[in-house]
């Protein structure tokens, strides 16, 4: 009996099926309890386990003092009458009305992710105040695409109207603010507003209030400082250069871990893009255009009496004085000690 070499027909269709039952099979098993990288679960850090940028205490450190803006500023005694009559106003241009909602707001920047710190100060000279922010965002391309857009203002509120909640009228108008160079991006604006009704003055004057207001922002990294500084009777942009250029160096100094100290109302160490206000237009006091008072034209008291180099001239005529009177000079002068050493 001869027996075949391999299943043939049926058999061998059955044999096939047979063998890939067990292939699969054996793939199964091996398998068993493996978990594909495509499956595995995203690691998720421990919360709070990642390095803030700003902590409480950098924000707070960080903030300007009154003695860094010169002795007319002193620390706030509340918010301005004049924020909800002025700022709480309506325009028809989107973009102008989301100035407006920002700057009273104070959020033109977004609402903080981090830590943050906040500092209020009023000025005596024309009643103005300043509110100065330092805060952590999400990132720091959030704070750049606000910049941009903060940048476009100028072109697009350069002047429009609004109006208050009792339907005056008011005039706005937007312009770009120079600002140090300091920081890694930065933008700034002056809004003014005027035309409103006398019962908005807040001062009894029945004049329609003019309101100068200053908005500037310098982001470090994810943080940015930001302020307002205004009110009825004007800003003063030398202050508004000076909070920025301090308070940046300032914030730049707490997240390098360097001390800081207060320091005084010095010039600006970095020159704004346009000269500042208090840019002298004559030659400084201590560069005279004359010889100075030190410089005596005569010799000077402590200078020693030497014999002064004569002119041939001098000296004849020294002579001629000599041999007519020093001979009478000397006789005298003899007799005159005789006399006494006798007497």
């Amino acid at each position: 009996m001869q027996v075949p070499n391999g299943p043939t027909g049926p058999y061998r269709l059955l044999a096939r099926a047979l063998a890939a039952g067990v292939l699969v099979s054996a793939s199964a098993c091996s398998l068993h309890g493996v978990v594909r990288p495509a499956d595995a679960p995203a690691i998720v850090p421990p919360a709070g386990s990642a390095t803030p940028s700003l902590t409480d205490a950098q924000a707070s450190a960080a903030l300007i003092t009154q003695g860094e803006l010169g002795g007319r500023w002193s620390a706030t005694q509340g918010g301005a009458t004049w924020r909800d009559g002025l700022l709480k106003t309506r325009t028809d241009a989107p973009d102008c009305q989301r100035l407006l909602d920002g700057l009273y707001a104070e959020d033109l920047l977004g609402e903080p992710t981090g830590a943050r710190a906040v500092v209020g100060l009023d000025e005596s000279g024309n009643a103005a105040q300043l509110r100065y922010q330092v805060a952590a965002y999400a990132a720091s391309s959030e704070v750049d695409a606000k910049l941009a857009w903060l940048r476009t203002l100028p072109a697009k509120c350069a002047q429009f109207t609004s109006t208050d909640v009792r339907g005056g009228r008011l005039n706005v108008t937007v312009v770009p603010a120079a600002l140090p160079g300091v920081g890694d991006a930065r933008e700034g604006l002056r809004l003014t507003m005027s035309g409103a009704s006398s019962g908005d003055s807040g001062d009894g004057s029945g004049a329609a209030p003019m309101l100068t207001l200053d908005f500037a922002a310098v982001r470090v990294g994810d943080r940015a400082v930001s302020l307002t500084n205004g009110g009825l009777g004007g800003a003063a942009q030398d202050s508004t250069q000076q909070a920025v250029q301090v308070g940046t160096q300032r914030l730049q100094d707490v997240l390098a871990g360097r001390t800081t100290t207060t320091a005084s109302a010095a010039p600006l160490t970095t020159a704004p893009t346009v000269p500042r206000a208090d840019t002298p237009a004559v030659p400084r006091a201590d560069t005279p255009t004359v010889p100075r008072a030190d410089t005596p034209a005569v010799p000077r008291a402590d200078t020693p009496a030497e014999p002064r180099a004569e002119s041939p001239a001098d000296t004849d005529e020294a002579d001629d004085t000599t041999d007519g009177n020093a001979g009478a000079d000397t006789i005298d002068t003899a007799d005159t000690a005789d006399t006494a050493q006798e007497g």
